[in-house]
């Protein structure tokens, strides 16, 4: 455990701490399609530089996207989250380009912030039923998707809303964004290599977190769909408000 642990740069009780956030953060993630980056994301930046945070986060969604692919495939809307996921991953090198310069503390700022804003959007007005978002609704999602991708491998915050929003079962509101974190994570990883900031350390700490988070991605799908639409989404809006408090809190601590 010592060798594994000079190898990743982690102490080994700090390493059990990652997998306990990350088993969470999954258990999220399997129970609503989306949050373990913005739950995860900022708690790894207590135990390293927000930069490797966000890096080791989108390594994570890399490994655990291809999980449940088949049926997240068959229930996603794709005919919107096709589009999106594809301009999102298009713009994803724009904000590791961002993420790249700006300073730790500004980092954390614009991630706390990115959290609150998640929250705040998915307590908008529901759109009417029957509606369908434009091409310019699509391809703004699509954008500030990659960007925050980039930046905080948070895609969620542009997503969560607009499916949220409509008038969606929650099985097809799941499984595209799920698609739509999926596709960002490749765009992310390929971008990060391309930055130089994936480095052989953050990869082999993601193969070492992939098995709590797997385990957790399990469980929570377990638990998905047992529970009334509004309830599910209840419980999305508080996952996002949890996430946006304790943001809050760690930024002025």
């Amino acid at each position: 455990m010592t060798g594994l642990s000079n190898l990743v740069g982690l102490a080994p009780l700090t390493v059990v701490g990652a997998a306990a956030m990350t088993f969470g953060a999954a258990y999220v993630r399997g129970l609503t399609g989306f949050g373990m980056a913005i739950i995860l994301v900022p708690l790894l930046g207590l135990i390293i530089p927000p930069a490797e945070a966000v890096v080791l986060g989108i390594l994570l969604q890399l490994l655990i996207g291809p999980v449940g692919l088949q049926v997240i495939l068959a229930d996603a809307d794709r005919s919107t989250a096709v589009p999106i996921g594809l301009v999102a991953m298009a713009t994803t090198p724009l904000g590791m380009i961002a993420l790249e310069t700006a300073s730790p503390d500004v980092a954390r700022l614009l991630i706390t912030l990115v959290a609150v804003g998640a929250f705040a959007a998915v307590l908008l007005p529901k759109q009417p039923e029957g509606h369908r978002p434009g091409r310019a609704a699509i391809a703004g999602t699509g954008i500030a998707s990659g960007v925050l991708t980039g930046f905080a491998a948070m895609p969620g915050p542009p997503v969560v809303p607009f499916y949220l929003r409509r008038s969606l079962d929650p099985r097809v509101a799941r499984a595209s964004m799920m698609l739509i974190f999926f596709a960002t994570a490749i765009a992310g990883t390929l971008a990060a290599l391309w930055v130089g900031i994936a480095t052989w350390r953050l990869m082999l700490l993601s193969l070492i977190l992939f098995l709590p988070m797997w385990l957790g991605n399990r469980l929570g799908g377990q638990h998905f769909g047992r529970v009334a639409p509004h309830v599910w989404q209840a419980m999305v809006a508080v996952v996002l408000g949890i996430a946006a408090v304790s943001a809050v809190i760690r930024i002025l601590s």
